[in-house]
């Protein structure tokens, strides 16, 4: 039997009224997942309803700490202009079961949509969607459209409709809309002048950008529609592009400078990795291999290091370092050590000579290019700021070692151009024990948003070992 099917609404824990204040600074502080089954994703989680694995996962967003869960529906799916009482039922029985695990819902409207010539058709539908759920407590909050195009003149003028029609049926639901990755902090402010007249009750913003900055991304974002709160509502990179420990460090940094920036709800997206054939061959997000692994499980359930992070995260202890893999001791998809300018030479985790453990990083028979030394590179997740003063250290050791052997902090501005970096002592050449190569405490240099730990060894005819690293 699934869990919480009853007509009768359970009462959402963490929300007790309906009123637009309470929603709106339940999400604020919201512990939000999206969702998709693994198998369903997109429209197809609807036309193939399956209650039981609904069910299983949404279990698994509560065991991570999640409090809500955002949820998308499709008029092209659920019937358009008049829903349909089959879909909206399944509607209702989702909800029931995101409750029964302890979780609100947000729910997103008209995505995979552009009739925007029809404003009374799409107000008419959007009630009979949500007026059901207007007193309800288990509903958050309503985001109009998916990834909205502020550029887009039709969708504008379709919105600026919108908003006031809806609010005059249902005017305790707090609304939003979202940006895409590419549209950013920009498209926010575009839409915050379109909507002087019926302004939103809060921002969603879609962070993909660069994790190392987003900081002053995030910044920027609530400057361009402040003193209105803003939400992250996705955020992620996919493994089937970086590895999965750079999938969990990206999320890390994401949740560290939301919490710096003082908004406290990030989304990651998405809860599942899809399996081959998930994505309905209709989307063109179903050709695109990068988007069938966001997710914080595997399509077969197991979980990801990612997902380790986001229970962290909503839990609110602060991120360790041991994530950072400083002693190279994480099995390699673990680890968000990246290899650069492996023309040169190329870094192996091996065992045999470590100075910690059992691993470490060599590097052997290296030149170098117009690039530098080949290298590893790993940015912390604190995010770089005015004031804050850094500090960089990691363990080398030769044996017939030639050539350049060293560390750097190097520095780059919030467009990701390099700055300058602070360079280490250098290791000594032919054999040598453990030796500490450390750049000393250093303040970030003006326009500095990111930085980054390069342990590197080039024109080195002989073998260097890396190990116990440390950035703080």
């Amino acid at each position: 039997m699934i869990l919480g099917l009853s007509a009768v609404p359970a009462m959402a824990e963490g929300l007790t009224s309906t009123t637009l204040a309470d929603r709106l600074a339940a999400v604020e502080s919201a512990k939000s997942i999206n969702y998709y089954p693994s198998n369903a994703g997109w429209s197809a989680m609807w036309t193939g309803f399956d209650a039981v694995r609904i069910d299983a996962d949404l279990a698994k967003a509560a065991e991570l700490g999640a409090d809500n869960v955002r949820v998308i529906v499709f008029p092209s799916v659920f019937g358009f202009p008049a829903p349909k009482a089959e879909y909206t039922e399944k509607l209702r029985k989702f909800i029931s079961i995101a409750d029964a695990h302890g979780l609100t819902v947000k729910v997103t409207l008209f995505d995979w949509w552009a009739g925007y010539s029809d404003v009374a058709g799409s107000v008419a539908w959007a009630k009979a969607v949500l007026a059901p759920y207007a007193g309800d407590p288990r509903v958050l909050a309503v985001e109009v459209k998916n990834e909205i195009q502020p550029g887009d003149a039709a969708a504008m003028t379709w919105v600026k409709q919108f908003i006031p029609a809806f609010r005059s049926a249902i005017p305790n639901l707090p609304l939003t809309l979202s940006v895409d990755g590419g549209t950013g902090a920009p498209g926010m402010a575009q839409i915050k002048s379109a909507l002087t007249a019926s302004p939103l009750d809060y921002y969603d913003y879609h962070f993909y950008g660069n994790s190392e900055r987003a900081l002053p991304d995030i910044r920027q974002a609530q400057a361009n529609v402040a003193p209105t709160p803003v939400v992250i509502g996705e955020t992620g990179v996919s493994s089937a592009v970086y590895s999965e420990g750079e999938q969990a460090i990206y999320l890390a940094r994401v949740f560290r400078a939301a919490t710096e920036a003082g908004i406290g709800s990030v989304s990651p997206w998405t809860l599942n990795d899809f399996s081959d054939g998930a994505i309905p061959a209709n989307s063109v997000v179903s050709t695109m291999p990068a988007q069938y692994k966001f997710g914080l499980f595997r399509a077969d359930g197991t979980p990801k290091l990612a997902a380790t992070v986001v229970r962290t995260a909503f839990s609110g202890v602060p991120m360790p370092n041991s994530l950072l893999n400083l002693s190279f001791e994480a099995a390699e998809i673990d680890s968000p050590w990246r290899r650069t300018n492996t023309a040169a030479g190329t870094a192996v985790i091996t065992t045999g000579m470590a100075r910690t453990g059992v691993l470490s990083a060599r590097f052997s028979g290296t030149t170098r290019t117009a690039g530098g030394l080949p290298g590893l590179v790993l940015s912390p997740i604190t995010p770089v700021q005015p004031g804050y003063r850094w500090r960089a250290e990691a363990f080398a050791r030769g044996v017939n070692a030639t050539g350049v052997t060293e560390i750097a902090l190097s520095w780059f501005d919030a467009n990701g151009k390099w700055i300058s970096q602070n360079t280490s002592n250098r290791l000594p050449a032919g054999n040598t024990s453990w030796t500490k190569l450390v750049v000393e405490t250093v303040a970030a240099p003006a326009g500095a948003a990111a930085v980054q730990l390069h342990l590197k060894s080039g024109d080195n005819t002989g073998t260097v070992w890396f190990d116990d690293a440390a950035i703080s």
